[in-house]
């Protein structure tokens, strides 16, 4: 087979790019790659509270989602009202904040009501669904904080969809 300079880079490139839109078509256009290798791993069956590990390194600075479990039915968008139970975890500890699980109830609120790490990570996520958002500090709290929340902290929620309005 003859070959042009330069046209053997094609198809590793070519194969590089689909899977690159793959991944991004599957999370909505959202980061999903851990390029340091050190976002926490996320365990568990559906249905029940998730195990996380702690993160090491330095956090990212982009918002970064990666789907752990595909929820079927409609998606949500951005002027959903959502159901979920979420487990939070600052990456500064890699110690949980806060767990819907724990209280024992899910959450319900207008995803336009919450921080903007939640309204640009969360649509898309179906009900049955499992997301992790490592969300930065200009996403989350930012420099204030915020209850728990210490200033410029970046968060780690783990969000599973119970219900969609």
């Amino acid at each position: 087979m003859r070959q042009r300079h330069g046209s053997a880079f094609k198809a590793p490139l070519t194969i590089s790019l689909m899977i690159a839109a793959v991944l991004l078509s599957s999370c909505g256009g959202k980061s999903v790659t851990d390029t340091q290798g050190n976002l926490p791993a996320v365990t568990g069956p559906a249905g029940s509270a998730p195990t996380i590990s702690a993160p090491s390194g330095k956090p990212p600075t982009t918002l970064v989602t990666k789907d752990i479990i595909e929820g079927t039915g409609t998606a949500a968008v951005a002027t959903s009202t959502m159901t979920v139970h979420y487990t939070l975890m600052a990456w500064s500890t890699g110690k949980v904040v806060e767990s819907s699980w724990t209280s024992g109830a899910p959450a319900t609120f207008p995803l336009a009501n919450v921080i903007k790490g939640w309204q640009q990570g969360i649509p898309g996520m179906k009900i049955g669904g499992r997301r992790l958002l490592v969300i930065p500090p200009d996403l989350g709290y930012g420099a204030a904080g915020g209850g728990p929340i210490g200033p410029n902290e970046t968060l780690i929620f783990v969000v599973d969809v119970v219900g969609i309005a």
